[in-house]
């Protein structure tokens, strides 16, 4: 049953991670008063872009196999997140799906930096600050349900949760994960590594072809994960006993997440590097006192 939910979560990344960019997108234009592009236009790009030549500014092998190594990691991710029911992941506990995590924001960063170009190291520096911003509150708000649950294990820390309802301790963690989850999905006003005003798009400046549409994919695949992580291990309700009731329960959720990161980002300038930074120091402020909460018992 594991495996194959696995599987379910494996298509529902590589298939829906695009729609809600569409979905994303379209909000925005209608909030700017604009038409906008069709919700199918992510998959358009990518096919377009799976269809053209791939230019590689460098001959590194960093350069040339980080996409592939990024949509990977990512995916894997995807298949470590409770998509559903609890069971509805393959057999990982949170060190894995942070290690993967990690791993795919390297090959991101590292690819930057083997362009050569100055706006992709830029965007690479970024990234990283971020990633050191981001992932500490993710963390302590794992290590919270962690505690909670008495298990590292994400579909633990789901089944928890509905067995024992909110409690002190889990409601401030998903709070403080709720509020970096822009910044997650790298979207106004937290897209400094990508920032196309500024840098030109960043890490991705260099990218072209199907090696771009890979990356473009990887990082789709990552806000989704991240929107599904938040929804299921602290907000796991309504479930269903039938799987697939409980996935499209969840679909629910991540899409309205996906519409309160659209509104958010259609009205809201991109913030300086120290004013993120700073914004992110006080949301893991609060992730850690979810943390202390936890440690005694609340």
């Amino acid at each position: 049953m594991s495996f194959s939910a696995a599987i379910v979560n494996g298509a529902i990344a590589l298939l829906l991670a695009p729609l809600f960019e569409g979905i994303v997108r379209k909000i925005k234009a209608i909030i700017h008063s604009r038409k906008g592009p069709p919700i199918t236009q992510a998959y358009i790009d990518i096919l377009k872009l799976l269809a053209k030549d791939d230019l590689r500014c460098t001959g590194s092998a960093i350069f040339r196999f980080a996409p592939p190594l990024a949509l990977a990691a990512f995916l894997v991710v995807a298949l470590l997140t409770p998509m559903g029911a609890p069971s509805t992941a393959l057999a990982g506990d949170m060190v894995t799906w942070i290690y993967f995590l990690t791993l795919g924001a390297a090959a991101i960063v590292l690819m930057a930096a083997a362009s050569g170009n100055p706006f992709a190291e830029m965007g690479a520096a970024r990234e990283i600050m971020l990633l050191l911003s981001v992932e500490p509150i993710a963390v302590a708000a794992l290590i919270t349900a962690a505690i909670k649950s008495g298990s590292m294990r994400l579909p633990d820390m789901v089944a928890w949760n509905l067995a024992n309802g909110p409690t002190i301790s889990m409601m401030c963690a998903g709070i403080a994960f709720l509020l970096a989850i822009q910044a997650m999905l790298g979207k106004l006003p937290f897209d400094i590594a990508e920032a196309e005003s500024e840098i030109v798009g960043g890490p991705l400046v260099e990218q072209s072809g199907p090696s771009l549409a890979l990356m473009k994919l990887a990082l789709l695949i990552r806000q989704l994960t991240y929107c599904f992580l938040l929804v299921q291990i602290f907000v796991p309700w309504p479930s269903f006993s039938l799987w697939p009731l409980s996935v499209v329960a969840a679909l629910v959720k991540v899409l309205i997440l996906f519409v309160l990161a659209a509104v958010v980002e259609a009205v809201s300038p991109r913030l300086r590097i120290d004013q993120a930074m700073g914004y992110m120091g006080r949301v893991l402020f609060v992730a850690l006192a979810a943390l202390a909460f936890a440690t005694i018992g609340v």
